[in-house]
């Protein structure tokens, strides 16, 4: 596609807006790529842009993991367990997703979309053991629910943190402050995965990929700092963007069944 001014203005947007959703929310944060590349930047193919939003997304999700890691949040044992089952997965789906017809796979989205906002909108749990260590049986509790999380991942484009830190919760018992930095790995491994196969298929678009990264990082560190400022009024904040989640949701739906 040519590259624009206004496409590219609305590439580093679109990219700044979900890089600050991803640091904020953490699971969920990235579900708008798609639908942003496809309605605002104008790619106009839903597999073009499930690609380049993976690409972009992996991307951000990495720089986001760093500040959480300087701030010690990250469990790296029981991250790494994690994202690297759900590897698998996220190949599995990806293949599986380019086989389905672009405007059916877009309806799919959008009812993965209002499951995201759905589960966003419940209250979390905050406790769990922070200082939680891998072990084998925690392994064997991990490793099948990164692979399946990772498939999903993988099959609708989407970073998958809304689905990996419950998951890491309920495998590893670790607080939820924990599993929403060390969720940020997955979703980044998960997204390198479903953007290098939609590649070799030619199905990420490089130079706006590039600008949707360079919005992230700046989102991303927007974001971090908005988190703290947000704390006393998480819940909130998370129904709001959940409430956004399901128009979007809806609006996408309809342009999928229209075609």
């Amino acid at each position: 596609m040519d590259l624009t001014h206004t496409t590219m203005i609305a590439a580093i947007a679109s990219g700044a807006v979900v890089g600050l959703l991803l640091a904020v929310f953490g699971g969920g944060g990235s579900v708008l790529a798609t639908p942003a590349l496809l309605y605002v930047v104008g790619l106009g193919d839903t597999h073009l842009a499930i690609g380049t939003s993976a690409a972009a997304v992996a991307v951000s999700a990495a720089v986001n993991l760093l500040g959480h890691a300087r701030s010690g949040r990250v469990k790296w044992p029981c991250a790494s367990v994690f994202g690297a089952a759900g590897l698998a997965g996220a190949v599995g789906g990806s293949s599986l997703a380019k086989q389905v017809d672009g405007q059916a796979l877009l309806t799919l989205f959008a009812l993965a979309m209002a499951a995201i906002a759905l589960a966003m909108m419940r209250r979390p749990k905050a406790d769990g053991d922070p200082l939680v260590h891998i072990s084998w049986p925690l392994t064997l509790r991990l490793a099948p629910i990164g692979l399946a999380t990772g498939f999903a991942a993988g099959f609708f484009g989407i970073g998958g943190g809304f689905l990996i830190v419950p998951g890491l919760m309920a495998a590893a018992g670790m607080t939820l402050a924990n599993a929403a930095a060390s969720s940020l790995l997955s979703v980044s491994l998960f997204g390198v995965a479903t953007s290098a196969n939609y590649a070799l298929s030619g199905q990420v678009v490089w130079p706006v990929a590039g600008l949707f990264i360079l919005g992230g990082a700046g989102g991303g560190w927007l974001g971090l700092r908005a988190a703290g400022v947000l704390a006393g009024h998480a819940l909130l904040a998370r129904r709001l963007f959940a409430g956004l989640v399901l128009v979007v949701a809806a609006y996408v739906a309809w342009k999928g069944l229209s075609g």
